[in-house]
């Protein structure tokens, strides 16, 4: 049987990857053997207790090595949106004493824009910066946005429904000689993007483990040493006195695997994804489907594929696609099952532009091949062409 006479049958195939990705079988094991072999509370000082702080204390230093930090400066969170509220509400709390004025864009994930709501309601001002045709901000708007009382600047560093990815160097580099702490959400950039927290000039950053093959319910946030923030939690002085609670010794062994595994492989994964767009481009040219790529003359995320199907309603595409056991995103998962319009689209194309209601997102991962895709391309042609036909003999 060939690859695509069994992807014919199974008529499963997973392209969703930035909403959330499969396990990896190796981190698994390694969250078991973290299960049976480290049961003890990291905080205890018994022996099970100090072999378990040892697993706890090698993974949090091999992860800190994966962005070029201080094992001191990783905290372990329940996730992304977790890591991004500390980071946010946490900042703005404890430097409010030297102003209260917040910069952030208009696309960011709901877990900073819910969180700059938040603190708009306790006081703070915020400012949103609307991105270009690109999908990306622009260091000007940035600039001239920055007051003396601002306090955080928090810009994402890869988009989760349009993949473009921020000028995160350029930012560190002009916040260098501002008071402003500066953060980046970078759940779907991390493990794909080479990041040296140190030479991009980040302060905060955010990660989630489900999003690079790891569990779901950890993640962690760098926070550099010397930078002042208000925690959320309180009880134990666990995570040095910044996050109480004892720790998910599983889920943090699960993401130290992961992240190791996605670094090892990450040139090769690249090459794969890039191809992957290419390659789907060239079949829907091939076959004469209008569309077209948001973000596409900006620097992107290599796993996210935001296309624009004009005249095609992405609701009708997604659930034909389902049909044909195809999993695809209209863009953001913490959004799915809402009927507003997603606010990065939104962001993009502005409030009225047909562009929101016909832009799908294919993401790539563990598992995806050359014959999936094309598979998927294909089925795609079709639907495309179906669809359109019945709206031309309405």
């Amino acid at each position: 049987m060939t690859k695509k006479e069994a992807i014919l049958v199974e008529k499963r195939i997973y392209l969703d990857h930035a909403a959330t990705s499969p396990i990896h079988p190796e981190v698994v094991q390694a969250m078991l053997g973290a299960i049976s072999g480290s049961y003890g509370n990291p905080s205890s000082i018994h022996f099970a207790g100090r072999e378990a702080r040892k697993v706890l204390d090698e993974c949090r230093a091999e992860i800190a090595a994966s962005i070029h930090a201080d094992e001191k400066e990783i905290i372990f969170t329940s996730g992304g949106t977790e890591s991004d509220n500390t980071a946010v509400i946490g900042a703005a709390y404890a430097n409010q004493e030297k102003g209260r004025h917040i910069i952030t864009s208009t696309i960011e994930h709901h877990a900073v824009l819910r969180a700059c709501e938040f603190l708009e309601t306790k006081g703070f001002e915020v400012t949103y910066l609307p991105i270009n045709s690109e999908g990306v901000i622009e260091l000007q708007e940035l600039k001239t946005a920055l007051r003396e009382d601002t306090i955080l600047v928090s810009i994402m560093y890869g988009n989760n429904e349009i993949g473009t990815i921020q000028p995160i160097s350029e930012i560190g580099e002009l916040l260098s000689e501002h008071q402003a702490v500066f953060h980046t959400d970078a759940v779907q950039a991390y493990g794909l993007a080479e990041i040296d927290v140190k030479a991009m000039g980040i302060d905060l950053l955010s990660t989630s483990s489900h999003k690079i093959n790891g569990p779901r319910g950890i993640g962690f946030l760098y926070c550099k040493n010397g930078v002042r923030l208000e925690y959320p939690f309180h009880g134990g002085e666990q995570e040095r006195k910044r996050r109480a609670g004892t720790e998910n010794l599983a889920g943090i062994a699960g993401m130290n695997a992961a992240q190791k595994i996605i670094h090892k492989e990450r040139a090769a994964k690249t090459e794969d994804y890039l191809f992957f767009k290419q390659r789907m481009a060239e079949f829907w040219r091939e076959n004469g489907i209008d569309f077209s790529v948001n973000g596409a003359s900006a620097s992107t995320l290599p796993h996210v594929f935001s296309v624009r199907f004009p005249d095609v309603s992405i609701e009708q595409l997604l659930m034909n696609l389902d049909m044909e056991g195809i999993a695809v995103s209209s863009g953001s998962a913490c959004t799915a099952g809402t009927v507003d319009p997603s606010h990065v689209l939104v962001a993009l194309y502005g409030e009225e532009h047909p562009g929101i209601q016909e832009t799908v997102r294919f993401s790539f991962g563990l598992g995806n091949s050359l014959e999936e895709v094309e598979y998927a391309a294909e089925k795609v042609v079709g639907i495309v062409k179906r669809l359109k036909k019945k709206v031309s003999e309405k």
